[in-house]
Formats: C-alpha cells, sequence, structure tokens
C-alpha cells in the first residue's frame, strides 16, 4: 500500500507540473495576438471545466487518499471515474448524464473482524435538466440514483437509492462558485443491510489566475450527512483546498488539479486529513 501511494503521488505530480510545462515550451514561438487569443480559450475552458453541468463531454479521474483511518491509523483510497456527456434535448434544454464508478477501492483494517479489502464500490448516476442558454445564475436538476454493485459489503450500502440533486452556480469575472446538494434513500436491496438516508453538499470556489496561463485556485470539498447515525457520527465535514491547471497535450485539452483537505468533524475512525488528485480529460466542441 505504501509503495501504490507513493507511485501514484509521483505520477500525479509529473502530470500536474511537468507536462503542462512541456506543452507550453513546444508554443514560445506563438504571435502575441494568437497568444491572446490562446489565453482566452484558455480562460473559457477553464470555467467550462469548473462548471459541473457544463454543455461539454468530460471525463474526470479522481484519486483520493485519506489517512488515519480506524484503529490502526490506515490509508483509505479510492478512483473515481466520472465520465459526464450532455445531450441537447431541444434548443431550450440540456441533459447531462453523468456517472461515478468507484474503482479500485481499498478499505483498511478498521475492527478486530474486519480486515483491509479491495475491491469496486456501489456505482452511481446523475441526470440533470439544464437550460441549454442559462443566465448569470445557471442551475440544474435531476434525479440520483445509487446501484448495489460494491464488490464487499464494507464497500457498498447493498442497497438500491434514489432521491434528488440539485445544482447551482455563477461565474463573475475569473471566479467560478457554486454547490451541489444531493440526497440519496433506500427503496430495495438486502433486506439484513441498514436503510440509506445520505445527503451530500460540494461547494466550489475557483479562482482563475489573471494572465496565469491556466493556473487557478480551487477549493470544492464534498460534506457529507448519514442521517441513520446517532448524534456526532453523522457528519463529515473536510475543510481545504488546492491549484489546478487547464493545459493541452497536442491537441488533447486537460484539467490538473490538486487538494488537500483537514477533517475537523468526522464519526469516529474517520480519517485525520486526505490528499485529492484529480486529471480530467476535456472535449470541448
Amino acid at each position: 500500500m505504501k509503495n501504490h501511494l507513493v507511485l501514484t503521488l509521483c505520477v500525479g505530480w509529473a502530470i500536474s507540473t511537468l507536462l503542462p510545462a512541456v506543452c507550453e515550451s513546444a508554443e514560445t514561438d506563438t504571435p502575441a495576438q494568437s497568444m491572446t487569443e490562446a489565453s482566452g480559450d484558455t480562460r473559457s475552458l477553464a470555467k467550462a471545466a469548473q462548471n459541473p453541468v457544463a454543455n461539454m463531454i468530460s471525463v474526470p479521474i479522481q484519486n483520493n487518499f485519506n489517512f488515519g483511518v480506524g484503529p490502526t491509523d490506515g490509508v483509505q483510497y479510492n478512483t473515481l471515474w466520472q465520465p459526464v456527456y450532455p445531450i441537447s434535448l431541444t434548443e431550450d434544454w440540456n441533459l447531462i448524464n453523468r456517472a461515478i464508478i468507484p474503482v479500485p477501492m481499498y478499505q483498511p483494517r478498521v475492527s478486530a473482524s474486519q480486515g483491509s479489502t479491495w475491491g469496486i464500490g456501489d456505482i452511481q448516476y446523475e441526470a440533470f435538466i439544464s437550460p441549454a442558454k442559462p443566465g448569470k445564475l445557471i442551475w440544474a436538476v435531476g434525479p440520483y440514483l445509487s446501484f448495489p454493485s460494491a464488490s464487499s459489503d464494507v464497500l457498498g450500502t447493498g442497497k438500491w437509492s434514489a432521491g434528488p440533486a440539485v445544482a447551482v452556480l455563477t461565474m463573475p469575472g475569473h471566479w467560478v462558485f457554486g454547490g451541489v446538494v444531493s440526497q440519496l434513500w433506500s427503496f430495495a436491496g438486502d433486506s439484513d443491510r441498514a436503510d440509506v438516508s445520505f445527503g451530500s453538499l460540494q461547494y466550489f470556489i475557483n479562482y482563475n489566475i489573471p494572465n496565469g496561463n491556466g493556473w487557478y485556485l480551487s477549493s470544492s470539498p464534498t460534506m457529507t450527512a448519514n442521517w441513520k447515525a446517532a448524534g456526532s457520527q453523522q457528519f463529515t465535514v473536510p475543510v481545504g483546498g488546492g491549484v489546478g491547471k487547464i493545459f493541452k497535450i497536442g491537441k488533447q485539452a486537460m484539467n490538473a488539479k490538486i487538494q488537500a483537505f483537514g477533517y475537523p468533524v468526522k464519526p469516529d475512525g474517520g480519517p485525520e486529513w486526505g490528499l485529492q488528485f484529480q486529471l480530467t480529460f476535456l472535449f470541448p466542441e
């Protein structure tokens, strides 16, 4: 596990720092006018990449490390594949399809009776209806589904769950900020497993650095609430942020971001702090 952690962090650092620098150096002979146009394109692409309901195909790959988990202060790890595929329903409305596929997942030992486990988690799907021509306030709403696909009991709920999801954001100047709120309730599945009532709030604050050649500051933690848990065991609240960059490898647009979070509010056995690295393949029209 330690070797896997070190290798992943090294690869993430190389992609987020070395590759953008290589791509930029290949463009040093670009005329001033073209550079200005490219800068404008980069700002537009950055805002689209930071909009969770943008009308753009994208494939985010998010690696999450949580440290200090359980009685052995273990490392919890997961990779979330989150492809986004928009469909134009009419001239006025879009359907933004988003899947969340957690594989692989690693859960360290959290008790004497449960050892460490690798596998796949519960797959989730969101379908946002959003105006095709939004105003200053961008919004979207739709169903949120969770399927009991986990390869182990400790990696999933064992339940079919559904509920609503709502996204609201605005993009004034160099800023992009807003949030996505969702709620799941179980309606079928393993009768021996606990019912699900699970809420989440992901707020995001992004500042695109003027003349920063694609660099931006970001804070986008996901707060969760397990409404079936008791008292102080209900909430997980990460706090933190990081930095990201829009760049290209050849003609392929990319978005790399790294963030660190502390957990001032967490259930017993929850993580002390976490590290998130996300690489997104962007396919603008």
